[in-house]
């Protein structure tokens, strides 16, 4: 952010560990971000008000440095087909296979976002954030009168203008390389992809708000990048996916490990909403077929499929995991979160140390326009 932002905060680092909401975010994780200088987040999206209450309380018993808390902002639920056989019929051979009766349909989700909110304010966290929307007004008002960052995640411009007219102090920019649920909000999905390069600095001279670069920043070059288009700070996920503290099944970090940047696609089948993850059987066969109704609108297909993901963790199946990963897979590395931070800052430093020796030498030998 600005300096004085980041000195309110006291991050070392302009770098925020993603809101890895469904366990990557254990409180170890973000507690080891907080100490090495940089804001991890709880990503408290499928998390009880209780469950956000003892996150937030194991976190801080770990460390007293500023950490973030992220929730999703309420969607209008889209109505379910007057038929749902074919969306069960298309899941239940995979329950099957890790020994799980068929799913069922439970198209009445009780809405617990007001009682997470609740929890959230209560939190002790600093930045309290927003995927998939906009909060209400008195929601945004309860946040600042706390003393709380409000930021949430824009894909388009029209959605970063509109988080800064409802108060927010920053906007994550979105790009299509990220992994995980796209945060479009105001237009299509497809209308949403826009790369992360094209949507920064269109961002940054859009809004007057200091603006986060997310989506396939893996290393210190994506970070120099998109502070050179205008970012004020990067907002990294797949990269803490393969942290020792990270609370995914070790499958699902072999997944990463061993994936190539061709190998992740935008989903519905898993959760019914847009996610970007490497393509696995599930996937693939699920989103094979031409049915509409075959796939449940967000958050169903969630509820209905997470026994089987539930399962699947256990037995070690990677084919039934939503392995949420942006493109930028190949760069990941297995380390701890404060030996990662540190790689960051190392290769952040030696890849502004390159384009300054760069424009050295380009000054002492200009380009020759006849060559």
């Amino acid at each position: 952010m600005s300096t004085s932002f980041l000195d309110q905060l006291g991050l070392r680092h302009p770098i925020f560990q993603a809101p890895l909401a469904g366990g990557g975010d254990t409180p170890e994780l973000v507690s080891a971000v907080a100490e090495a200088g940089a804001l991890g987040f709880i990503g408290a999206g499928y998390l009880s008000p209780q469950q956000i209450v003892e996150a937030a309380k194991a976190v801080r018993a770990r460390t007293s440095r500023a950490f973030g808390i992220n929730l999703f902002a309420p969607v209008a639920e889209a109505p379910l087909p007057k038929d749902t056989k074919r969306a069960v019929d298309r899941v239940s051979p995979y329950f099957a296979e890790v020994g799980l009766p068929a799913p069922q349909v439970a198209p009445q989700v009780k809405d617990v976002f007001p009682e997470q909110v609740a929890a959230a304010l209560e939190s002790g966290a600093a930045v309290f954030s927003f995927t998939f929307g906009i909060p209400s007004r008195d929601i945004v008002d309860a946040i600042r009168s706390r003393g709380m960052a409000f930021m949430a995640t824009a894909t388009t411009i029209d959605e970063a203008i509109a988080i800064q007219q409802a108060g927010a102090v920053a906007v994550i920019a979105q790009g299509s390389e990220a992994g995980g649920h796209r945060g479009t909000f105001k237009s299509n999905f497809d209308a949403g992809m826009v790369g992360t390069i094209a949507l920064v600095p269109q961002m940054v001279d859009a809004v007057d708000i200091p603006v986060v670069a997310s989506g396939g920043i893996m290393d210190g070059r994506g970070i120099v990048a998109a502070l050179a288009l205008g970012a004020s700070a990067v907002q990294l996920g797949t990269a803490f996916l393969t942290c020792d503290e990270s609370g995914v099944p070790e499958v699902y970090k072999q997944a990463i490990l061993s994936a190539r940047e061709d190998q992740t696609r935008i989903t519905r089948a898993f959760s019914g909403r847009p996610a970007r993850g490497i393509v696995n059987r599930f996937m693939t066969e699920v989103d094979a077929g031409s049915e509409a109704d075959a796939i449940l609108p967000f958050p169903i297909q969630n509820a209905m499929t997470r026994p089987l993901r539930s399962a699947a963790a256990q037995q070690g199946r990677a084919e039934f995991l939503s392995l949420w990963a942006g493109q930028g897979v190949r760069m990941a590395q297995r380390q701890s979160a404060s030996a990662l931070l540190e790689r960051l800052s190392s290769e952040t430093r030696s890849a502004i140390e390159r384009l300054v020796d760069s424009a050295g030498a380009s000054r002492d030998h200009p380009f020759d326009a006849e060559h």
